[in-house]
């Protein structure tokens, strides 16, 4: 990988015969992630229930990508993934937290000790933009490690404070003071801001990571009271849900007022996409949970499942001039191709062998230009419960490439195959009618897992008797 001079970055970026124009001032990066976003949470993706006008302006003014994907079914495989550049495998973070958070002893396969903390030697995406000669910052959810050595403090952002947990009355890593009331998206965002504005007259790297929409569902009143009364649209029908995703909306507004008036516009790119599907579409699966806050149809299931609705998440890019504006482009994309993509366009240089592909081309050329890819990979070699002994995944895997995608499930073996041109919602399985396809595409899953050193779940022999405790039971849907 090399690094980019401002001549080679020109002429990436089509600034035609001008270099001046990129030598002047590095690009900043703004990166806006949610948290259990889901693909219809956003008016821009199909949602007729919410409103997110200031997310759904990024679309109106940048791309929006239909096939964007998150690492992981649940966050921090996705946010290893988007920090490391590298698959879960490489990292050792597959999941959230300890093997030992649902009832795997009842289960016939061990899964595989997941790694809860960003091992110390990745080189993160933030170290090689810091090392490009950008000023960088972390506000929200890290869930990579909070102690002293893996606080993002540590790991490339020159200023970071870490909250997640709740929304009003939270806690920040380091203790910061807010006055009472305060809801944690506005906290987050006033702290973005002020970052931005202190930086203006350098280059920039941002990473707002809200905590909101995940749970505990809560919300400021007086946003709550726009919703109460809305018509219900298919799964979605909840005033509190509605109002934390306006938040983030909000913040969203914010965040992009604040660029625009500084004059920055034109030298930022504004991310914004989500960690993983959105907390429903499991009643459709005959999976029982004690809450779905949203649906994903059309897509199939929800956060913890390898089908769709579980990783394809909304993926929206904005850069005035450079990115052309309502573009709209169906070519997939994965968290891994964050880090290339911000090495071509910073100039940084990364250190660790990096599994994605670079996209920059996709952006500035509104979809025109198709870059080239590997298929796309997942790995859970794991076990996400519901409730009353019913699971969102047992341990499985899958493979997209181009238009087809095949899951395979480690317990019996099974393996599904769908269109998603024709299928986006997963309904038809093709496994049985296109053998030959279903084959080859298990084969090169199989030979993705020995290429990264993909450890695989163990036989073991089921415990009826080892169900979780209550305690546990809610202690994991706090941490998930």
């Amino acid at each position: 990988m090399r690094i980019l001079t401002a001549g080679v970055l020109a002429a990436i970026l089509g600034f035609g015969a001008d270099p001046a124009l990129a030598a002047d001032r590095k690009p900043n990066v703004v990166f806006i992630l949610a948290d259990d976003l889901g693909y219809s949470d956003v008016a821009c993706y199909g949602g007729k229930f919410y409103r997110t006008p200031n997310i759904d302006r990024m679309a109106t003014e940048g791309i929006r990508l239909t096939d964007g994907y998150s690492c992981g079914p649940n966050c921090q495989p996705t946010r290893a993934a988007l920090i490391s550049g590298q698959y879960g495998p490489r990292t050792g973070v597959y999941t959230v937290g300890s093997i030992d958070r649902f009832a795997w002893r009842t289960r016939p396969l061990r899964p595989v000790d997941n790694v809860a903390k960003l091992p110390l030697e990745t080189f993160t995406l933030a170290q090689a933009i810091q090392e490009a000669g950008y000023a960088t910052a972390l506000f929200g959810k890290w869930h990579l490690g909070q102690d002293a050595d893996h606080h993002p403090s540590k790991r490339g952002f020159d200023e970071a404070i870490v909250s997640m947990g709740r929304h009003f009355d939270f806690k920040t890593i380091p203790p910061v003071d807010y006055p009472a009331g305060t809801y944690l998206a506005d906290f987050l965002t006033d702290k973005a801001v002020d970052f931005i504005t202190r930086h203006k007259d350098e280059p920039f790297f941002l990473a707002l990571h809200h905590f909101g929409v995940h749970s505990p569902y809560q919300a400021k009143p007086e946003i709550v009271a726009r919703f109460v009364g809305t018509r219900p649209e298919g799964g979605h029908d909840d005033p509190t849900y509605a109002a934390m995703i306006a938040s983030v909306d909000e913040s969203v507004g914010r965040v992009l007022k604040t660029i625009d008036d500084l004059g920055l516009g034109d030298d930022t790119l504004v991310i914004f996409t989500s960690d993983n599907g959105g907390v429903g579409g499991y009643s459709r699966e005959g999976i029982r949970v004690g809450h779905e806050a949203t649906d994903n149809a059309p897509l199939r299931g929800g956060k913890g499942m390898l089908y769709e609705g579980g990783v394809r998440v909304p993926y929206i890019f904005r850069w005035p001039g450079r990115i052309p504006a309502g573009a709209t482009s169906d070519r997939p994309v994965n968290s891994v191709d964050l880090y290339p993509t911000l090495m071509e366009v910073t100039g940084g240089r990364a250190k660790s062998t990096l599994d994605g592909t670079g996209y920059l081309r996709l952006l500035t050329t509104g979809g025109a230009d198709r870059p080239g890819r590997d298929a796309l990979y997942w790995h859970f070699p794991g076990y996400l419960g519901a409730a009353r002994g019913d699971w969102r995944t047992t341990p499985a895997g899958a493979i997209r490439d181009g238009d087809w995608k095949l899951l395979e499930f480690f317990e019996t073996g099974k393996v599904e195959l769908y269109n998603l041109r024709d299928d986006p919602g997963e309904t038809r399985d093709l496994a049985a009618a296109d053998p030959d396809r279903a084959g080859a595409m298990h084969a090169r899953l199989v030979d993705w897992r020995k290429h990264v050193k993909a450890p695989m779940p163990t036989p073991h022999t089921p415990e009826p008797e080892a169900a979780r405790t209550k305690k546990q039971r809610k202690q994991a849907d706090e941490d998930e």
